[in-house]
Formats: structure tokens, sequence, C-alpha cells
């Protein structure tokens, strides 16, 4: 049943609000967002695109970004856990491991060798020049 209605789902807001003290959320919050709700905006200007992916809570070092061509991947990982400190008894232990990843494509191949990312308050910013010599020609019709 468990993997018929997932995590978030309306049963879950429909129990939360039916019975508040029932419904015990995770130490860590809610985990990572599905691929879809990976916010991005892509900006294009003459030499470059720019995008911004929404990844809070994620540090730089488990964030990877690939660029094939005109396709640039998005992956991050996330495992949170609670450290025991001395002279602390457990009483409850919670981790959450888990990844996401999203892929896109770009009308124009990325000039790999010279791209930057730069990640700040959450915000990936990527900075992905067009490839040159990809120029569009307008066909002329006879």
């Amino acid at each position: 049943m468990n993997s018929l209605v997932s995590r978030g789902s309306l049963f879950d807001d429909f129990f939360k609000d039916f019975a508040p003290g029932f419904y015990v959320r995770p130490l860590h919050g809610d985990g990572l967002p599905a691929p879809s709700q990976i916010k991005i905006d892509v900006k294009e200007d003459d030499a470059a695109y720019t995008v911004q992916a929404e990844v809070p809570g994620v540090p730089k070092e488990d964030i990877n970004v690939s660029i094939d061509g005109n396709v640039v991947s998005l992956r991050a990982e996330v495992r949170q856990h609670d450290e025991k400190k001395d002279g602390e008894k457990v009483l409850r232990s919670e981790r959450y491991y888990g990844a996401v990843a999203r892929s896109f494509q770009l009308p124009v191949d990325v000039d790999a060798a010279q791209a930057k990312a730069r990640y700040d308050n959450g915000v990936l910013t990527l900075t992905l020049p067009k490839k040159q010599g990809n120029k569009t020609q307008r066909l002329a019709i006879e």
C-alpha cells in the first residue's frame, strides 16, 4: 500500500488535518523535492545561457553538474543524520539518504570548458557559454 500512495500526497494532508496528534513528521523535515519540483530559470543572451536552480539544504560538495553537448544534468545528494554526544542516551535516531536529478536540453551546444557554476544560499547559478560555430542559419526559400 505504501508504494501506491506517496509521501506528501492528498491522503497525508487529510490525515494530518483530521488527526494532527497522530501524524508524526520526521525530525529532519521533508526530504528532497521531486525532480519536477527543482525550480529552474533559464535566461539567454547572445553569448551564453544563465541557469538558476533552487537546491536548498544541500552542501555544494554534494551537487554534481554535467554537460553533454546541449544537455545539462543536475544531481544532488542529501545525507542527514543525528549525532550522539558523550553522555547522551539515544531514544530515537532518524536518518535520511536520498538523491534527486534533473536534466534539460538547451537549443545550442554549450562550451563545457568555459562553463562556470556558483552556489549561494541554496541557489545554484550556472553560466553556460554557447559553443561558437553553432550559429543558426536561416535557409532562403526559393
